[in-house]
């Protein structure tokens, strides 16, 4: 637990932010639009694969008794064009990689063991050291009914491959996730306008964006909005997403207006404020039928709590069995000093398959995480870590 117990801890946090809501809905795609989805239900092959015995080496199919020969060739095989009879003792066809073994035949000569005259096959090396020997055997891939894909599996090119191959022509998944970004404060402006000392160009819209990117969403971007109660309040109110992602407004000041007008637009919180640094002033809830996800408004802040929740909540709503980030670890190429109250996620680099944090640490360095390409978790309360100790990462980059 944190030492505030009025603050969340991130994997609590990051539960109840997942119970909140259920996956989209199911639709069928095509094979070719289903990339980076997830699976609605477990895909089952509708065929064997290979469906007969083939060939893995060009040479010749023989019968493994009739060894070491000779043999008289009475045929060919090549893929998709099989030898149509059988071969008999003393008898060889040529075959090429991917063709149909001849029925008779059980083992694949390859070519550069034999030495043909005409039609007059012999041997020319050792021969294959056992019965079988350079056959793919009928279903050594994957049988009828097999599964191919479970349910929540995300869609790599490798599975749509196998789902191809299996005989799918379109796949269940979820639809794509509605997710509507908002930029709150009357300091921002939108990125490359002119500029006076008070204004400051909003990035958080553009990097969630980016962040978002290689997911199955369709963006929904409410722009830069003002540091005005009723504004917020109409521009929530009239938002049909499956997920509000609002930056800035989230704390307790005079201008933080967020969690005030999600509630005047009818919504509610969740719950607010987690104990992770950067990130605390996050906020969860409801509106309508949207999740609401209330990030700082600190770019550093925004990027670590999409990270850990925005991400997750998408993957989740998307339909993903793992939703939450992976965690993985890389030794220390340096020590560092326990930690306080709340779980930290130092900026860092990898360097030659060691860690290195960032020096200064402070959330308005922008430039420290576009540098890093990685997140040191240190957890609350963690003591000293020292250099060659093992620690856990978030990639990032």
């Amino acid at each position: 637990m944190s030492g505030d117990p009025l603050l969340l801890p991130v994997a609590e946090a990051q539960a109840r932010l997942l119970a909140m809501a259920r996956p989209v809905t199911e639709e069928q795609v095509p094979l070719r639009l289903a990339a980076g989805r997830w699976a609605a239900t477990d895909i089952a092959a509708r065929r064997t694969q290979p469906a007969a015995d083939l060939s893995a080496m060009d040479g010749y199919a023989i019968r493994f008794a009739d060894l070491p020969g000779p043999w008289r060739v009475i045929g060919e095989s090549a893929a998709g064009k099989p030898f149509a009879g059988s071969i008999g003792p003393g008898e060889a066809t040529r075959i090429f990689t991917g063709a149909a073994m001849p029925a008779g035949a059980d083992t694949v000569l390859v070519q550069e063991e034999a030495a043909r005259d005409d039609e007059r096959l012999m041997l020319a090396g050792e021969g294959p050291p056992n019965c079988g020997r350079n056959v793919r055997r009928r279903g050594l891939d994957f049988a009828e009914g097999d599964r191919l894909v479970a349910t929540g599996d995300r869609l790599t090119p490798a599975r749509i491959a196998v789902a191809a191959t299996g005989g799918h022509g379109d796949l269940p998944v979820r639809r794509r996730v509605r997710v509507a970004i908002a930029a709150t404060g009357d300091e921002l402006v939108p990125p490359g306008s002119d500029l006076d000392g008070a204004a400051l160009p909003e990035s958080n819209g553009a990097m969630l964006a980016a962040m978002l990117a290689g997911l199955p969403v369709d963006l929904i971007d409410l722009g830069i909005l003002p540091d005005r109660l009723e504004v917020l309040r109409d521009a929530f109110a009239g938002v049909r997403a499956d997920l509000l992602v609002t930056t800035g407004g989230a704390s307790v000041g005079d201008h933080d207006l967020v969690r005030p007008a999600i509630e005047a637009a009818g919504g509610s919180i969740d719950f607010w404020r987690i104990a992770l640094r950067p990130g605390k002033p996050m906020m969860a809830g409801r509106l309508s039928d949207a999740v609401v996800l209330g990030l700082p408004g600190n770019p550093v802040s925004a990027f670590v709590t999409a990270l850990l929740f925005v991400l997750p909540m998408v993957a989740h709503l998307g339909g993903a069995r793992d939703p939450l980030p992976v965690v993985t670890s890389a030794v220390l190429g340096e020590d560092l000093p326990a930690n306080q109250g709340r779980t930290d996620y130092l900026r860092a680099e990898l360097r030659d398959g060691r860690i290195f944090a960032s020096t200064i640490q402070d959330s308005s360095m922008l430039l420290t995480l576009a540098r890093s390409t990685c997140l040191v978790i240190r957890p609350a309360h963690a003591g000293t870590a020292m250099a060659g100790e093992s620690a856990e990462i978030l990639v990032i980059a």
